[in-house]
């Protein structure tokens, strides 16, 4: 396929989206299978430009008058991908499958329209219906940290320090070119630009689990739990266990961590990457039916994690189409899980013991309205300068939330994924 080709392409599958919302990766699977000629790079290059035009839907619709596929696409052009009017109408001929000329209000709007006098929302690429609350999270940073929501991400690793060092696994991944994480100390960094991530599953490294994806800002979550080694921790939202796995590394093997989902389905990948971590002292616990399979543990745990529900507006960067499937609706579903998970964590925490809450938004509501509501029950809130300094990673606290308990990251600040982490201690 010849690369005006792909972008209509592209044009199509957005056109699919607008008519149904589901994942982007089902419907990119669907356009696969009805289009058998397209290869893997071909495939390749046209889920680029679909999640490109995803990450800059509302800047693209601004700069051309219009909210169809095509106008989205040759916004995106622009604003994505910074090329120029006559670089879009290159592509834009109506021959061998390309996308029929370009009007000559398009490319008045490609060549003149700008995103001055643009609201927030638009500027900085969120829905419309978050502008109260990112105005309520960031000020007038909202459009910038909406901006840098709607960038591409890099390739973030945590090395497994079971199986070896840091400096150990840059040697090994030495061919892929990464560096170490600015703030993480067991980080990795492949930065992919707009090519393909690496295909790690064809990695030694990773094979043989000296490293496993995770963004910078989950492994800081990890390491400001401070797990010790001996020491008994819950994780109650294990899901595929990316943080019990990180959690069992800061205690050496030592101890003993429960793994727990209320959704069995989701633990299904640990039992694999527990294998190949060389992690000893994870107990997964499984839910069966009615019975309590976490009875035994009430007030016994030294460390509580909850890896919360929530909208994911910190992982924009990673699922661009998520944030215009999110509804209202999911953002109060989240609340009621978020607070029913507090209540439920309490009863594990011994006394004295920790009980941290972390999440993957960026919304107050979410973060430090959740646990405003909660401490007072038996829980005090940690300080940013406690937290950070009890894991030994003092220079976090600069990243300490300016509306109540806890740390905040986020793309515009600390060049991660949007995270947000508070360590409560019972009394």
């Amino acid at each position: 396929m010849i690369p005006a080709a792909h972008i209509s392409a592209a044009i199509e599958i957005l056109g699919a989206l607008a008519e149904r919302r589901r994942p982007v990766a089902d419907v990119l699977k669907d356009w696969g299978a009805a289009h058998r000629f397209a290869g893997s790079k071909d495939r390749a290059a046209i889920a680029s430009l679909v999640f490109d035009a995803l990450r800059k839907s509302a800047s693209a619709q601004w700069v051309m008058g219009a909210d169809t596929p095509r106008a989205t696409m040759l916004g995106a052009l622009r604003e994505a991908r910074g090329l120029d009017a006559a670089s879009i109408a290159a592509f834009c001929t109506g021959e061998r499958h390309a996308p029929p000329p370009l009007s000559d209000d398009e490319r008045t709007r490609l060549e003149t329209a700008t995103l001055e006098g643009a609201p927030d929302h638009v500027r900085g690429d969120y829905p419309e219906w978050l502008a109260d609350r990112f105005a309520a999270a960031f000020g007038d940073r909202a459009a910038a940290e909406g901006a840098a929501l709607a960038a591409r991400a890099p390739v973030d690793l945590r090395v497994n320090i079971l199986k070896g060092s840091r400096e150990q696994a840059l040697a090994k991944l030495a061919h892929l070119d990464p560096a170490p994480t600015p703030l993480s100390p067991i980080g990795l960094r492949i930065e992919v630009g707009q090519g393909r991530g690496p295909a790690l599953p064809a990695e030694t490294a990773y094979v043989k689990g000296f490293v496993e994806p995770q963004d910078e800002a989950s492994q800081l979550a990890s390491l400001l739990c401070a797990a010790a080694p001996g020491e008994q921790v819950l994780d109650l939202c294990a899901g595929g266990g990316g943080k019990a796995l990180a959690l069992a590394g800061q205690m050496h093997n030592r101890g003993q961590l429960y793994a727990y989902d209320a959704d069995g389905r989701r633990l299904m990948p640990i039992h694999e990457r527990l294998e190949r971590a060389g992690a000893r002292n994870i107990q997964v616990r499984q839910p069966r039916g009615k019975a309590d399979v976490l009875a035994d543990l009430e007030g016994r745990c030294d460390l509580v994690l909850i890896d919360a529900p929530c909208t994911g507006v910190g992982t924009w960067r990673r699922h661009p189409d998520a944030k215009w499937r999110l509804a209202p609706g999911a953002l109060e579903l989240r609340l009621k899980e978020q607070a029913a998970l507090l209540a439920q964590a309490a009863r594990y925490v011994k006394p004295g013991g920790r009980l941290a809450y972390v999440t993957c938004s960026l919304l107050r509501e979410e973060n430090e309205d959740q646990v405003a509501g909660f401490v007072g029950q038996g829980f005090e809130a940690l300080s940013a300068a406690e937290t950070t300094e009890a894991a030994g990673l003092p220079e976090l606290a600069r990243f300490a939330s300016p509306h109540g308990a806890g740390l905040r990251f986020s793309p515009a600040s600390s060049g991660t994924d949007g995270f947000y982490v508070c360590v409560m201690r019972r009394g």
